[in-house]
């Protein structure tokens, strides 16, 4: 415990998040440019604000791998798959209606992902519960990442792209995960976040969810048995905190 506490002033140091990756996937990278006003995530992103103003129905395509080694197996593809389709359908469903025929297109793709270090998770696990408090401490070798890419077409024209990375810091709230893909499913959410909030027209307010929920196939918006879990063992189950699992019949 003494050389894990040891270690903090490092750890501080490579608490960054690596930059966003450019892989091809965004119709352009023309325009992109940094934002200033993010701590824990590389964030570049343009908007065309003439276009966007008008935007009020979006149909969000599949996520997409772009890149990623092949160290991911067909289950770990899956959930990333799906987690980021969820949070994605969660976030854009309260701005705009969600119509699969619509001409505004969400596009998004994986670009990158680390594996979060499963047995170092372990102590760290075991170091939040001798250690509690609002910040967790992660050992090293457990520090995952995700860098995914978000566009918005009309027809062929973007209206807005995002390039977004982050890594897991090893002090903070990033909890410690047994799933090799662990950081990169938490890390879903606040890219949802960022895209959401992109793509959202100036001056347009947030919506009650609508009914039916458009976003229904992936279970609950909010997930009290992922937190029960976290509690309990000091570890993020992505089996208990993720996506509802898709359909037997369902394509991908």
């Amino acid at each position: 415990m003494s050389r894990l506490l040891a270690l903090v002033p490092l750890l501080l140091l490579t608490a960054c998040a690596s930059a966003p990756t450019r892989s091809g996937f965004l119709s352009t990278y023309d325009g992109l440019t940094p934002r200033s006003d993010t701590v824990r995530a590389k964030v570049e992103q343009r908007r065309d604000e003439a276009i966007l103003a008008d935007v009020r129905r979006v149909a969000i395509e599949p996520t997409v791998l772009v890149g990623p080694g092949g160290w991911l197996t067909p289950g770990e593809r899956v959930l990333l798959q799906r987690e980021l389709d969820a949070q994605l359908c969660f976030e854009l469903s309260e701005r705009f209606e969600i119509d699969p025929s619509a001409p505004n297109r969400v596009r998004v793709a994986i670009t990158r992902v680390d594996p979060t270090g499963r047995a170092a998770s372990v102590a760290s696990a075991a170091a939040g519960f001798f250690i509690p408090g609002p910040l967790g401490l992660r050992a090293p070798g457990t520090l995952g990442s995700l860098s995914a890419e978000a566009e918005m077409l009309q027809g062929e024209r973007q209206v807005v792209a995002v390039s977004w990375s982050r890594t897991a810091t090893a002090i903070g709230t990033d909890d410690p995960s047994l799933s090799r893909v662990g950081d990169a499913l938490q890390f879903a959410e606040p890219f949802a976040d960022a895209v959401a909030a992109a793509m959202t027209p100036q001056g347009l307010k947030s919506r009650p969810i609508p009914k039916p929920d458009p976003c229904a196939e992936f279970g609950g918006r909010f997930r009290p048995e992922g937190w029960a879990a976290k509690f309990a063992t000091g570890l993020y189950v992505p089996q208990m905190s993720g996506a509802k699992a898709e359909a037997a019949d369902d394509g991908r």
